[in-house]
């Protein structure tokens, strides 16, 4: 092939119908060497169930299904549960085939794991049924799910055998899982709602004791409090002046009494106490005025001493009269004017009303302090009863939610233990094949027909890279770069031409001619 020019479709064809045979001889002979490859591996045979899903038999708005996963995440969880080696070595230990060349226990466990297949998948229901559960794929039709089963191995009788046991294992896992998810799940909500019930007990008796330990001072009872201090600071005042106007009648009252008696007691002479006790006073005086003159023994001294202790015994005696009791003191008040024991008698009542006055002031003031003490702190107190009726209403709440649940799982639990719940149900069993799965005999024919045909192109253009061969006008432009002024093609005795006369081979003309090159 002549470098350093553009090639042409009429270039490409000629090259092929140049190598034909060296394309067509790989290409005949690669799949027939595919096809006797293909009985070099060893024949595998895959048996193949189809399960059933079916959704929840009782409305969801009426019960909701305690399992909420996708059943694609759910199928893979149950295929790594089947799969363990406490579930899958009583199905691997029935099957003497899958020991076979000295494999182990642990060996033919690793196989069986790697030979399983599940496949999730959406298939129309009428299609299932008319086709007795063959291979489909997903996305032949939107109806009910399910999901295949696939089990490949050397034996077709061990592959459905084992198909159906890893089957039958997928449906008992699938039952048993959703009743345990179930009863665990109100399990658990039982228990959080006993620990709520405590919470809600326990935030209710603070509650209470808050109630109790802040009476009267709760939040919406500051208005009561302002209203009742301002009505305890309006008898406060009214007190006040009760008070007032008593000490003022009694002091009053006391002036006129003195004045009685400092009447009465100048009519009454010397029996009078108040008489012997200004005539004592007057004797006292006297006796100074005398000693300051006289000496002890001075008659007028000792006279005077004498009267003076003569008053003394007097007031003594009447002192110790009036000490002896009430009839005394009412004997002595008896002897009084009516005037003076009207005068005392006032003074008496005006001392019990200033005594009641002033007990009642005492309550009106401590009872003002308290309200004022509960209105200084109703802020205080209204913040931490918000926080406390907060904490109640959430977890009264949440009890109520809990229980809701609760009620909700117990439906769900009950459900479930009924089979009325999401169910799986065996469609097609594992069936026996008959073909075997691996090695595809046509596909190996096909990949070596098209690896044949790789090869005779790969030959063909090694051979056309190394052939330099002038073949057309083209060509020797490419290689002399001068023009061609004329060109004989080549002359044999093969085919008479009837129009010139002349001997003409057609077809090596148009494969091969080769042209006569003239230097201008």
């Amino acid at each position: 092939m002549i470098e350093n020019r553009d090639l042409t479709l009429d270039d490409y064809l000629a090259m092929s119908r140049r190598r034909f045979k060296l394309i067509l001889i790989p290409a005949l002979l690669a799949p027939l060497v595919g096809f006797l490859i293909s009985y070099a591996f060893t024949a595998k045979y895959t048996s193949q169930s189809l399960v059933l899903v079916e959704g929840q038999k009782v409305p969801e708005g009426v019960v909701q299904p305690v399992v909420t996963a996708d059943l694609a995440q759910r199928i893979a969880t149950m295929q790594q549960q089947v799969l363990g080696r406490n579930r899958l070595q009583p199905i691997v230990e029935k099957r003497p085939g899958l020991f076979k060349g000295g494999k182990n226990l642990d060996d033919v466990l690793e196989d069986v794991r790697a030979a399983v297949q599940i496949e999730p998948v959406v298939t129309d229901l009428s299609q299932i049924a008319n086709t007795g559960g063959g291979r489909r794929r997903p996305g032949q039709g939107a109806g009910v799910p399910g999901f295949y089963v696939n089990f490949t191995t050397a034996n077709p009788r061990d592959a459905q055998d084992v198909c159906n046991d890893l089957t039958s294992a997928i449906l008992t896992e699938f039952q048993s899982s959703r009743e345990q998810v179930a009863e665990n799940t109100t399990a658990f909500i039982s228990r959080q709602l006993e620990e709520a019930k405590r919470n809600l007990d326990d935030q209710d008796s603070k509650l209470a004791a808050f109630k109790r330990q802040y009476s009267g001072q709760l939040p919406g009872e500051e208005d009561n409090n302002l209203k009742v201090l301002g009505a305890l600071n309006s008898q406060l005042d009214a007190n006040t002046q009760t008070i007032n106007r008593a000490q003022q009648d009694k002091a009053y009252t006391e002036s006129l009494l003195a004045q009685q008696l400092t009447a009465w007691g100048s009519s009454q002479g010397s029996s009078n106490p108040q008489s012997l006790q200004t005539q004592l006073t007057n004797l006292q005086s006297q006796l100074l005025s005398l000693q300051a003159r006289y000496t002890e023994d001075h008659p007028d001294v000792i006279k005077t001493k004498a009267d003076i202790a003569e008053v003394k015994k007097k007031l003594a005696e009447l002192n110790d009269a009036a000490a002896k009791g009430s009839d005394t003191t009412v004997k002595a008040s008896a002897s009084e004017p009516a005037e003076i024991r009207q005068l005392r008698l006032q003074v008496h009542q005006y001392e019990e009303v200033l005594a009641q006055a002033t007990r009642e002031q005492k309550r009106i003031g401590d009872e003002i302090r308290i309200y004022q003490s509960r209105v200084a702190i109703s802020p205080d107190v209204e913040e931490k009863y918000k926080q406390l009726t907060r904490d109640y209403d959430t977890a009264q709440k949440f009890y109520a939610d809990l229980l809701a649940k609760k009620s909700t799982s117990e439906m769900a639990t009950d459900m479930e233990k009924r089979q009325q719940g999401e169910q799986m149900h065996l469609l097609n069993a594992a069936s026996l094949p008959e073909a075997p799965s691996f090695p595809n005999r046509l596909l190996f024919a096909a990949g070596g027909l098209g690896g044949g045909f790789v090869i005779g192109l790969g030959l063909a253009l090694w051979m056309e890279l190394r052939d330099k061969s002038i073949r057309n006008e083209a060509d020797v432009v490419a290689s002399l770069q001068m023009p061609v002024l004329v060109s004989l093609p080549w002359v044999t005795e093969e085919a008479p031409n009837n129009r010139n006369g002349k001997f003409w081979n057609r077809e090596k003309a148009a494969a091969e001619s080769t042209k006569e090159k003239v230097g201008v």
